[in-house]
């Protein structure tokens, strides 16, 4: 069970538009509330789930060294790649966990954070349920968008013809090792995301945390869904009306804990101004970001891995 809404999107691949904007209602009453929600009916298979966890279950079993051949220090400005327990940081504190970056896959080229992504040679079955997986989650991202649009009285394909055109799209596999008894031990401490939208995979174990106006709650995994929340970029876009909420994580399980989220942003060269309804100012007295969302992003990286960040002009190696 959770307190946060399940909405099921499935009508919204469909033509039943009165569906459609009852899902509409349900998006927009839950990014009004929490920015939280989770989706259901999304259509990604089952057995594509289960193969993306068990190859990467597979990965994370491997000794490190053997990890650390497709460290992101070898991914250059395409920012791909293993990185160890505390190689991330939240807050400026490092993080309980490891994990892997991935994007879209593509060659080498001029802009940061696009790119070839590493894959380890050990589980070469990871690279095919990782490229399957960011193709199926890229349509699912672009409806869930379909929904919020709706929601705002915007033209259905607002996003996918405007700002998503041609999306930013960031791909995380974590690993969690179970909590230590410090509660300052956190596998990802409090943080909002940064993008547009997010879509989390998570396994049975659980961890993960929203603040909510009452407080704290959990947000359990519950099978067939996605947690989906919104980041900062749609919290700018609309004027503060649509929340981007604080989280966390930590595994309290006393087991291995796999996530697998999945980042979907405006276009590297988007111009970002406020949506045409959205109100001048922001609800928390914040000025808004003007720019282009490859420039946005570059700013946020800089803090999460400020190492890799000062190398982000450098070729792959």
């Amino acid at each position: 069970m959770s307190e946060l809404p399940v909405i099921d999107i499935a009508p919204l691949f469909g033509e039943d538009e009165a569906g459609k904007a009852a899902v509409a209602a349900a998006i927009g009453a839950a990014c009004r509330d929490n920015g939280f929600f989770y989706v259901a009916g999304h259509g990604v298979p089952a057995g594509l789930i289960a193969d993306l966890d068990a190859a990467a279950r597979r990965f994370f079993a491997l000794p490190e060294p053997v990890k650390n051949e497709i460290a992101m220090d070898r991914g250059g400005r395409a920012w791909r790649g293993f990185f160890p327990v505390g190689g991330e940081l939240t807050s400026g504190r490092p993080d309980l966990k490891e994990g892997v970056y991935f994007g879209a896959e593509e060659p080498p080229g001029p802009l940061p954070l696009h790119g070839p992504n590493l894959f380890p040679a050990q589980v070469p079955e990871l690279r095919e349920a990782v490229l399957a997986y960011l193709d199926r989650m890229t349509e699912v991202a672009q409806t869930v968008m379909s929904g919020v649009a709706l929601s705002l009285g915007l033209a259905e394909d607002y996003f996918r013809t405007g700002y998503t055109a041609d999306p930013t799209i960031l791909f995380r596999v974590f690993h969690y090792p179970p909590a230590p008894p410090d509660p300052e031990s956190w596998g990802v401490g409090e943080h909002t995301d940064y993008g547009l939208l997010t879509l989390l995979l998570q396994d049975a174990n659980g961890g993960l945390q929203v603040r909510t106006r009452d407080g704290w709650i959990d947000a359990p995994p519950l099978e067939g869904t996605f947690v989906c929340n919104i980041g900062d970029m749609l919290d700018k876009l609309t004027g503060g009306h649509y929340r981007s909420t604080p989280h966390r994580v930590r595994n309290l399980s006393g087991n291995e804990r796999l996530s697998f989220p999945f980042f979907f942003d405006p276009g590297w060269d988007s111009e970002v101004p406020p949506l045409p309804y959205a109100p001048g100012h922001r609800w928390d007295g914040q000025v808004d970001f003007t720019g282009t969302y490859g420039e946005y992003l570059l700013a946020k990286v800089s803090k999460v891995f400020p190492r890799l960040f000062q190398t982000l002009d450098e070729p792959p190696r």
